[in-house]
């Protein structure tokens, strides 16, 4: 299993040459398992990014949401009260971003590695990252 964070998730889907060689790697092996973590943080950001107009996709959203749930290997989790609680408590320094945060705890709480091109992500050391 592997959280992949929503940058991922959207390359995956509309264009998985942007994801790197290792996230390729990791994707493939946990995809028949149908251990591709997707967090529901992830989509209301797909959302805000659509609707402020920072991410133009080639359907509407609800439509791309609905598609992208269900691409084989994923599974969008809900957003656990204990991940929101612990994304305001990370050890160490990290970035103010919420959804970032929220993927990192979630990452944490499954003891799993977190998919991510984000180098303010990749620098923290309390989550294993794949890229």
């Amino acid at each position: 299993m592997i959280v992949l964070d929503t940058s991922a998730w959207i390359w995956l889907v509309a264009d998985p040459t942007r994801l790197g060689g290792r996230a390729r790697r990791a994707i493939a092996a946990h995809e028949a398992s149908h251990g591709l973590v997707v967090s529901a943080i992830s989509v209301w950001e797909v959302a805000i990014k659509v609707a402020v107009g920072k991410l133009a996709l080639d359907r509407d959203v609800r439509s791309w949401i609905a598609q992208a749930s269900v691409h084989p290997g994923v599974s969008v989790q809900p957003l656990e009260p204990l991940d929101a609680l612990e994304s305001a408590l990370l050890p160490g320094a990290f970035h103010r971003d919420p959804a970032d945060r929220i993927l990192v705890a979630l990452a944490r709480r499954l003891q799993v590695a977190l998919v991510t091109p984000d180098s303010a992500i990749r620098a923290y050391k309390h989550v294993k990252t794949i890229w």
